[in-house]
C-alpha cells in the first residue's frame, strides 16, 4: 500500500537541514533500492518535506518514518501519515 509522509520542520529545522541532509539522503536511497520509495523533497516554502513510500502496513510506514534521520534529529517537529490511493498516472495492470 501507498502511503504519504509529512514532516513539518521545527523552528530548528531549515539550520539543521545542511548536517542531517547527507544521513537523510543515504536513508532515502536505502529505500529506493528497496522499492519502497516512490517521491521524496522538500517544499520550496521550507515548512517542510513530502515522501511517497509503499509498505505493507501503517506500523511499517510508521517505522520507516521514524528511522529518517530528520527525524531522529529533530529536523522535523511532527509528522504525519496517510494511506494514499494512486489514481493519476495510471498503472500499469500487474
Amino acid at each position: 500500500m501507498t502511503y504519504v509522509i509529512i514532516g513539518w520542520d521545527g523552528p530548528e529545522g531549515q539550520s539543521k537541514r545542511p548536517h542531517h541532509r547527507p544521513a537523510h539522503l543515504e536513508y532515502l536511497d536505502r529505500l529506493q533500492k528497496q522499492d519502497q520509495l516512490l517521491c521524496a523533497g522538500p517544499f520550496t516554502d521550507k515548512a517542510g518535506s513530502l515522501v511517497i513510500i509503499e509498505a505493507e502496513s501503517m506500523e511499517q510506514a510508521k517505522s520507516i518514518a521514524n528511522g529518517d534521520p530528520y527525524v531522529t534529529h529533530g529536523i522535523f517537529e511532527r509528522v504525519e501519515i496517510h494511506p494514499f490511493k494512486r489514481i493519476l498516472p495510471r498503472q500499469p495492470e500487474e
